[in-house]
């Protein structure tokens, strides 16, 4: 069971007081204190945790500054919507929203090389206005023998640079426990010139451990690969792990699931899962469309198919994008076959754009849909 507390209730006050005085007299109930800062407005829970089947809603419901109860399925207790009982709120991340009404797109190379590639990357985004990245600092590969990533070395000269050209967020996966200390270290140490934002890649999808790692910190929101094996529900049980740790600012990456019938492509496009993920949790969705199409074949209509992946995902409502890109992809370190150009990225923003626009007015279609059918019953 959930609690939720009006927006303007002191988490000291004698409301909570009040509330949890009356929860004490059940012995086998255990309570717990959740605030959320979302993007627009801060939340207040709290989770009964036991067996809450005898505790009369109708009572807590008409407690001083109780706002709505809501009984918990067993699945996302974290992270669920709960039938459509609890609202998405999101959350602000160095002055940048994430939300499952917000949409970012982070570019970059899938593993930092040189500060000069680097840099020509981070003047192509402030020259376009983004300001959110990706950079695999460490990077796990399938063979020993190929490049694993600088891994902290670089950071110093990384955040020098994101801080430079006003990069507010870098997207960086972290491989454990030790990486996310690393991380930390490295940005007081530079000043904080900008945010990160932890990544837990596919291959790390049931690192359990090093979910409770990234849970148990607030310092950094985390974005989650679904595992390229993995059954959505295990996925999502894995983001309640990093939930259940304490860290609600979580956002869920589809990253295409490992499968013959995905081929050519690399993996089995999943972007159909964008509304699912987003019915059945608060979680901003992320689409990799990198990943899941590996390749930069022209389909006939002359757009790239990575082009047209990206369009399904955000199509479907997808609220951020995780996408390749490297001034000389013949050059890359790691998987640069696949990592869109510099002379790219403003057709790449602006087909994205396009299809944003084209997702908005499939949303307005659906609203005025629905009130006429509610209007003629």
């Amino acid at each position: 069971m959930i609690i939720i507390m009006k927006p303007d209730i002191d988490p000291n006050g004698p409301e909570v007081k009040q509330l949890l005085d009356y929860l004490s007299q059940f012995d086998d109930i255990q309570t717990r204190f959740s605030g959320i800062r979302g993007a627009m407005r801060e939340v207040n829970e709290i989770y009964l945790i036991g067996p809450t089947h005898h505790i009369p809603i109708e009572v807590l419901e008409r407690m001083p500054g109780v706002e709505k109860v809501v009984r918990v399925s067993s699945k996302y207790r974290q992270i669920g919507k709960h039938g459509g009982q609890l609202d998405d709120v999101g959350f602000i991340y160095n002055g940048v929203e994430f939300s499952q009404n917000s949409f970012s797109c982070f570019i970059g190379p899938c593993a930092v090389d040189t500060p000069e590639n680097v840099e020509t990357i981070f003047r192509n985004m402030k020259r376009v206005g983004l300001v959110t990245a990706r950079m695999g600092v460490y990077k796990p590969r399938t063979s020993p023998y190929d490049f694993q990533g600088h891994g902290k070395s670089c950071l110093p000269w990384l955040f020098e640079l994101a801080g430079k050209y006003g990069i507010k967020v870098i997207a960086m996966e972290v491989l454990k426990e030790v990486h996310i200390e690393e991380i930390y270290n490295a940005l007081e140490e530079a000043g904080r010139p900008t945010g990160v934002m932890l990544q837990i890649g596919t291959r790390n999808a049931q690192n359990f451990e090093l979910l409770k790692a990234a849970g148990s910190q607030q310092e950094f929101p985390v974005l989650y690969k679904r595992g390229m094996g993995l059954a959505l529900e295990d996925s999502l049980n894995a983001c309640e792990y990093i939930a259940s740790e304490g860290n609600r600012n979580i956002v869920f990456c589809l990253r295409g699931v490992q499968s013959r019938l995905g081929d050519p492509h690399r993996n089995l496009v999943d972007f159909a899962h964008v509304p699912v993920v987003k019915r059945l949790t608060r979680l901003p969705v992320c689409i990799d469309p990198t990943h899941s199409v590996g390749g930069k074949d022209r389909a006939p209509d002359g757009i790239l198919e990575i082009f047209h992946a990206t369009a399904q995902g955000i199509i479907a409502g997808a609220n951020m994008v995780l996408v390749e890109f490297h001034p000389r992809p013949e050059m890359a370190l790691c998987d640069g076959h696949q990592a869109l150009t510099m002379q790219e990225l403003d057709h790449y923003l602006a087909d994205i754009e396009e299809v944003r626009r084209c997702y908005k007015k499939r949303v307005e279609l659906a609203q005025q849909a629905l009130f006429k059918s509610w209007h003629n019953n």
